[in-house]
């Protein structure tokens, strides 16, 4: 059964801007080692504001598929963008995101969260759904 959808998109160009000019600190707020890890590699080729855009959009997808939205105790870097062992984003959550991913688990049933990333430039689209499963 679905138990949350959440979408979020975001103009890459407006998000450069505040990168721009608050990179390291807006890094640090926002997202995980993991997620500054993989966009730093691809500073290089010029990609790496993508990176963080579209994890910023997932963070905001994943939110509002938590039914919290940034309160209730969930912060953005309790949601972290990471790859599954065959490369397809997935979500992991930690700290007041997992106490309200568990929250709104049923009894007897596991999690299972859905995450699609896509850009169109100057857009970046983030679709998050959280599935709960029988085991």
């Amino acid at each position: 059964m679905i138990i949350g959808i959440g979408s979020d998109l975001i103009d890459v160009s407006r998000f450069e801007k505040v990168m721009a000019r608050y990179e390291q600190r807006f890094i640090k707020r926002c997202f995980t080692d993991i997620e500054i890890e993989k966009a730093e590699r691809r500073r290089a080729g010029g990609t790496h504001i993508d990176t963080y855009a579209k994890r910023f959009a997932a963070k905001e997808a994943a939110s509002k598929a938590l039914g919290t939205g940034f309160s209730q105790g969930v912060f953005m870097k309790d949601i972290g963008v990471v790859n599954s062992s065959n490369g397809a984003p997935t979500l992991a959550f930690t700290g007041g995101a997992l106490k309200r991913l568990q929250d709104i688990t049923p009894a007897g049933h596991n999690m299972n969260i859905h995450l699609t990333l896509t850009d169109e430039p100057p857009l970046g689209f983030a679709q998050v759904v959280i599935e709960a499963y029988k085991s």
